[in-house]
């Protein structure tokens, strides 16, 4: 019997994935960038990036007339929204700004792969999905790939050892915050809600826990006018939040927060390319392995006939 084509490797799956891949994989220089300079303290860098991110999806779905669909009266809903602000859009981003003020944002990146797995674990207890045998062998492959690049990552690290570990142990609480978010989008309480406006209300939610955490333990905001901090704070919101997350989102409700979570696997391989053309990255043989070997198991996974139910 022939088994009808996965909906993970359908176009309208496949093209919005590659989408928040490129992007994703190209932010950590970004974020580099904005905490080497004019001291802006990450948890403003946060607030002025969902701010923007938040600003634009509203004026989106207003455009678009999707506010008249949003149950804005519904407890509920704010509850939710709440939620995904404060786990995905304030401890997730925090965490990871600061742990790239300990280790090197290549990293930070490799780590950050390791959302795959409580991706899977939450949805396969929150959700009943489970890992069908070619999901749970892409995953082996993957996160064999992964562990290559992170003892590659790990070893050409300037930082010592206690730097390393608190920017790991940064990170993580990052992957779960997420993790939780990612999860949520999969529920039936998400489905409900209109996309744009949910994300956008999220996104502002967010921004304002973010501008109260900031000014409560830095102070008064501070902005760098430099250009190149500019343009960041503007792709990261644009691209990087209001894009890619409604994209990402998508996604999650479509394949699953397990498939939808080797979007993680690959960005590290993007950004070490994209490293490679502006910043003179020197591939080895390690970090080569590394990557091919978590292509190849996004291409298993990807592939996987049965739906994980």
């Amino acid at each position: 019997m022939n088994l009808p084509r996965p909906n993970s490797t359908r176009a309208a799956v496949l093209v919005p994935f590659a989408i928040v891949t490129l992007i994703w994989g190209s932010t950590w220089i970004v974020i580099r960038d904005q905490l080497a300079g004019a001291g802006v303290p990450p948890s403003w860098s946060v607030s002025y990036r969902f701010l923007v991110a938040g600003a634009t999806l509203a004026a989106v779905a207003a455009w678009r007339g999707e506010w008249r669909g949003a149950p804005l009266r519904d407890r509920g809903f704010w509850m939710f929204t709440g939620a995904v602000g404060l786990l995905q859009f304030v401890m997730n981003f925090n965490f990871v700004y600061r742990a790239e003020q300990h280790i090197t944002s290549g990293l930070v990146a490799v780590t950050f792969a390791l959302l795959l797995i409580p991706n899977a674990l939450f949805a396969r207890v929150f959700l009943g999905q489970r890992l069908g045998r070619q999901l749970l062998l892409g995953s082996v492959v993957a996160m064999a790939g992964v562990a290559l690049l992170f003892v590659r990552e790990a070893r050409g690290d300037p930082t010592g050892a206690h730097e390393t570990i608190q920017g790991i142990g940064l990170t993580l609480v990052a992957i779960l915050s997420a993790s939780v978010s990612n999860v949520m989008q999969a529920t039936e309480r998400a489905r409900r809600y209109p996309m744009t406006p949910m994300l956008a209300t999220a996104m502002l939610v967010g921004a304002a826990m973010d501008a109260t955490w900031a000014w409560l333990t830095t102070g008064a905001p501070v902005f760098d006018a430099r250009p190149s901090y500019v343009a960041g704070v503007l792709y990261l919101g644009l691209f990087a939040s209001a894009l890619a997350f409604t994209l990402y989102f998508r996604i999650i409700r479509t394949i699953g927060p397990a498939k939808a979570a080797y979007n993680s696997v690959i960005v590290p391989v993007i950004a070490m390319l994209l490293s490679t053309l502006y910043e003179g990255y020197r591939w080895t043989t390690l970090a080569a392995a590394g990557a091919a070997l978590a292509g190849v198991g996004l291409v298993v996974a990807l592939s996987a006939r049965r739906p994980a139910r």
